[in-house]
């Protein structure tokens, strides 16, 4: 037995109480369609149960935070789309707000709340995803099929305010490129009448259900302690019993108006992240009713001519607006230099960018902080001593976007 403590490099809180039989080794990954994403984890099994996990980073190879060091600050916008791509609009956001914070731009009111709005809809696109997904890996794909569909509409709001659906380039530094359209308003509205019938259906289908939650009960749990040590944030942490939200904390783009709870779990499971995400839903939408009800009169954007792209029209017909396009799309204009971090509440949990800037056209240094990256280092840790199928709803219940993984 020491021998083969010795030759699968247990760790400390790694608890299998016997072997019999043969190791086995198994790829789980990275073309398995279990793992909902480009993912390897080389898993030491006897029978069904697994001993250890190595995980693989580095199959997306996309270095984001290299690119952007070399592109003017408008132009890292469509890089961020492809962090957490079922939730990007929070992520051009969060860089604009970081952006701002650098040049010290005061943004409208009126912006904040618009922001709000597409952040908690991206909020409920993304948290829509993960547990339907969740559904689907323990057999039931009905719930998928409903929940995409209204996903669906969610994409067709970003495409009255941006024209794209999945990777949005959504907004500008300073606030938004149009205001928001009267038939944004009009799906809007009818999206929050009718969406939330459907998703009782959903929450009805799963969340009482007995084999679900027999399948995601005291699955991959992890405690509050190691969550924290970790650096969890988001979803996941407040699962684990920890109600951290980073639009409480530290409130940004005037999150501080807002009404709403943070739900919380206690056994950091698989069911219990489940619940959390299902109630952030409609926390969600909550929020967007308040901004909605009490958007405030204003301008959509901020007066920052020297970072905000003007309007097509102007630049076509106006000399000092044609200057400013050039200048802005060139990168010429001055930015100031100094150190700023940001973050925001993501789909996942705790985004931050962390911005150097030396004064030149570009960030002389840029790191993301990717909530994902952090939940997969403490995925092995979460299935050692579980099923094989347990590995799959933990995956799926932490939400883990390969995109995060590889920045």
């Amino acid at each position: 037995m020491e021998e083969l403590s010795k030759d699968l490099k247990y760790k400390e809180y790694m608890t299998v109480d016997s072997i019999d039989g043969d190791i086995a080794t198994i790829n789980f990954g990275p073309t398995h369609p279990a793992t909902h994403g480009i993912f390897q984890n080389i898993l030491k099994v006897n029978g069904e149960k697994i001993l250890s996990s190595e995980q693989t980073v580095g199959y997306i190879h996309r270095a984001f935070e290299k690119l952007a060091e070399r592109r003017p600050y408008n132009q890292i916008t469509p890089i961020t789309d492809r962090l957490n791509y079922c939730s990007s609009p929070i992520n051009n956001i969060g860089w604009h707000m970081t952006v701002e914070k650098l040049i010290g731009a005061d943004v409208p009111k009126r912006v904040d709340y618009m922001r709000v709005i597409i952040m908690e809809l991206a909020r409920v696109a993304d948290h829509l995803i993960c547990n339907s997904v969740v559904g689907v890996d323990t057999g039931a794909l009905t719930g998928f099929t409903y929940m995409f569909q209204e996903r669906e509409k969610i994409y067709e709001l970003y495409e009255e305010v941006c024209g794209a659906r999945l990777t949005t380039n959504i907004g500008r530094i300073g606030g938004f490129e149009r205001d928001f359209s009267p038939a944004f308003h009009s799906k809007l509205k009818t999206f929050l009448k009718e969406f939330p019938k459907i998703f009782g259906q959903f929450d009805s289908l799963l969340s009482r259900n007995r084999i679900f939650m027999d399948r995601t009960r005291g699955v991959g749990p992890i405690s509050a302690e190691r969550a924290m040590d970790y650096g969890f944030t988001g979803p996941n942490l407040r699962a684990a019993g920890v109600d951290y939200d980073v639009r409480v904390i530290s409130p940004y783009s005037s999150y501080e108006d807002f009404d709403f709870i943070l739900p919380v779990g206690v056994n950091g499971d698989t069911y219990d992240r489940f619940m959390v995400r299902q109630e952030e839903i409609r926390q969600s939408l909550r929020i967007i009713e308040q901004a909605c009800s009490n958007m405030p009169e204003g301008s959509y954007k901020a007066d920052v001519p020297d970072f905000y792209l003007p309007p097509k029209s102007e630049v076509y017909n106006n000399m000092e607006a044609l200057i400013y396009h050039f200048k802005i799309v060139m990168g010429e204009t001055k930015i100031p230099a100094g150190e700023v971090y940001h973050c925001v509440e993501g789909g996942n949990g705790e985004l931050g960018y962390y911005l150097i800037s030396d004064g030149g056209r570009a960030p002389y240094r840029l790191q993301f902080r990717r909530p994902c990256f952090i939940y997969y280092q403490a995925y092995p840790e979460m299935i050692t001593g579980q099923g094989i199928s347990d590995a799959v709803l933990t995956l799926s219940s932490l939400n883990v976007i390969a995109g995060e993984l590889d920045a």
